[in-house]
């Protein structure tokens, strides 16, 4: 009953990345927005006669690719883990733990765009945290996903005894 929970664990962050995923290019318009209000600044006080602020369409469109495409990422690989941890469901626990492997990628590619982009840079060198607009909508959002995220992935890690 364990690996079921675990794989259907895995599905629903496949799931998360997949809608939004399907969110972002939905509302492109709306992605870059977003992600140019925190390069230019613009939601703090002062913030666009800040040094680093930018409003280069280049910097916004990487920001929004690193974000949707992280999801894509995320969603493709906890799709496949998830088959390979169904297919080795009733194999030995070493076999299983092996098949977990594609599904943990996920889950740390995940981790790594939410911390990346938006605790490093949006958070610490956009000053995002300054943003009273964006902070709740953005970064605590961002923290919710990736505490569970990083809560599935520890449960699924744990090692199979049986």
């Amino acid at each position: 009953m364990i690996r079921m929970i675990k794989i259907a664990l895995v599905l629903a962050v496949a799931l998360w990345g997949v809608l939004g995923a399907l969110h972002n290019i939905l509302d492109w318009q709306g992605t870059l927005g977003a992600v140019a209000a925190a390069t230019s600044m613009s939601t703090i006080e002062g913030g666009t006669d800040r040094w680093q602020a930018t409003a280069m369409p280049v910097v916004v469109w990487i920001g929004a690719l690193f974000i949707m495409l992280s999801k894509v990422v995320t969603a493709l690989c906890c799709l496949w883990g998830s088959i390979q941890m169904w297919q080795a469901r009733q194999r030995d626990a070493i076999q299983f733990n092996q098949a977990k492997e594609m599904a943990l990628v996920g889950c740390g590619v995940a981790l790594f765009m939410l911390f990346t982009g938006f605790v490093v840079v949006a958070e610490s060198w956009f000053e995002l945290w300054r943003s009273d607009a964006m902070r709740a909508p953005v970064l605590d959002s961002a923290f919710r996903y990736a505490g569970m995220i990083a809560l599935v992935a520890l449960f699924v890690h744990s090692k199979e005894k049986s």
